[in-house]
């Protein structure tokens, strides 16, 4: 009984894993080289909260990441841009107005993005940098959840815990000291499914 119980939870493992993983894309060297963007002003760290204003839901959660260069985490994510080289949900190259572009496509229709940014050291940033780039590619619905899985275990995010639901990460973020939130609404556009109810859904079936 002990040994079945033991493989239970083995292939429950398993399963969970395989659940969370994405397709791989991995942009060539040469392409993340020459997209390389290296931001003003000091390092931070902003969540990138879209939010469906229609039912006040959450559709999805990014992290960008300004150290040394700028990248974004996009796990989950449906932008993509011939311009911007991707490497597992990690977006290369995000300057000024590729970020507009991304925020626009994510305010888009009955959509607005919440923006929280708190500043955090050179060290910090790089230890993000590298974890995001090494965690793999995010299946459907984990956008919130490998978020919050790598903040946990990141100096100065330990109170955030692990969560699915891009709200729930939001307010866990705010609540971190020193956080500028800032507001995009988007324009007028169609109600569609991307919702915690959608996501809900999503996580039943996996």
């Amino acid at each position: 009984m002990i040994r079945i119980a033991r493989l239970t939870a083995i292939a429950v493992t398993v399963f969970s894993l395989a659940a969370c993983a994405g397709d791989s894309v991995w942009a060539p060297d040469e392409a993340v080289a020459q997209a390389t963007h290296v931001p003003s002003g000091p390092a931070s760290v902003t969540l990138i909260t879209s939010i469906n204003t229609a039912n006040n839901s959450g559709a999805h959660s990014a992290l960008l990441i300004d150290g040394a260069t700028r990248l974004l985490f996009d796990p989950a994510g449906s932008w993509h841009n011939p311009g911007i080289p991707e490497r597992n949900d990690v977006l290369h190259g995000m300057s000024d107005p590729y970020l507009d572009a991304y925020v626009a496509f994510q305010s888009n229709g009955a959509y607005e993005v919440s923006m929280q940014t708190i500043e955090v050291s050179p060290q910090v940033a790089a230890q993000l940098s590298q974890v995001v780039q090494n965690y793999g590619a995010v299946g459907p619905a984990y956008c919130s959840r490998s978020i919050t899985d790598i903040l946990s275990g990141t100096p100065g995010f330990e109170s955030i815990s692990p969560t699915f639901f891009p709200l729930n990460t939001m307010r866990q973020f705010a609540e971190l000291p020193g956080v500028v939130e800032t507001y995009v609404v988007g324009s007028t556009g169609e109600e569609t499914d991307g919702s915690d109810a959608v996501l809900a859904a999503q996580l039943a079936t996996q």
